[in-house]
C-alpha cells in the first residue's frame, strides 16, 4: 500500500495511471475491509455473448478474408461479420452492436465505396483529358 511502502498518494497514481481521488478511495477501503476491499469487483451488464475463444477465433476468420468466406470482396462491413458470427456461433447480433465488437477487437467496420454499375473509366478518363481541360479554360475555373 502507499504507506507501506513509503510512496505518495500522487506517485501511486502516476504509477498505476490513475487519480489520486482513486487512490485515497482505494486506501480507505483498504482501511476497512481489507485486501477484500480493494479486489476487482466484477461489472454490471449483460455478460458477452462471444467467449474469448469464440473472439480468436471470429479474428482468425476476418484475417483470412472475406472472399474466403464467400463474399465478392475483401471489405468486411458490420453486416458482413454479424452474418459471419450468426452462421458460425449461432449467436445474433444487431448490425450496429458489430462496430463496438470489433472496436474490442482492435479492428475497424469498413464501408464499401459507393460506385454507379454503370460506370465507365475509359469515358471518365477521356472527359477529364478532352473536356475538362477546355472547360477550366474557358470558365476560368481553379483545379
Amino acid at each position: 500500500m502507499v504507506e507501506e511502502e513509503g510512496m505518495t498518494a500522487a506517485a501511486a497514481a502516476k504509477r498505476g495511471q490513475v487519480s489520486i481521488r482513486s487512490v485515497f478511495n482505494w486506501l480507505q477501503q483498504y482501511r476497512v475491509e481489507g485486501s477484500a476491499g480493494i479486489q476487482a469487483k466484477q461489472h454490471p451488464g449483460h455478460p458477452a455473448r462471444l467467449n474469448s475463444f469464440q473472439t480468436k477465433r471470429l479474428e482468425k476468420i476476418l484475417l483470412s478474408g472475406a472472399r474466403t468466406y464467400g463474399y465478392d470482396s475483401e471489405l468486411w462491413t458490420c453486416r458482413r461479420v454479424a452474418e459471419v458470427i450468426k452462421k458460425t456461433f449461432g449467436v445474433e447480433y444487431n448490425v450496429d452492436y458489430v462496430g463496438q465488437i470489433l472496436r474490442r477487437m482492435g479492428w475497424s467496420p469498413q464501408r464499401p465505396t459507393k460506385r454507379a454499375i454503370e460506370r465507365n473509366e475509359s469515358k471518365i478518363l477521356g472527359w477529364r483529358r478532352r473536356s475538362w481541360p477546355r472547360i477550366k479554360k474557358s470558365s476560368g475555373a481553379e483545379g
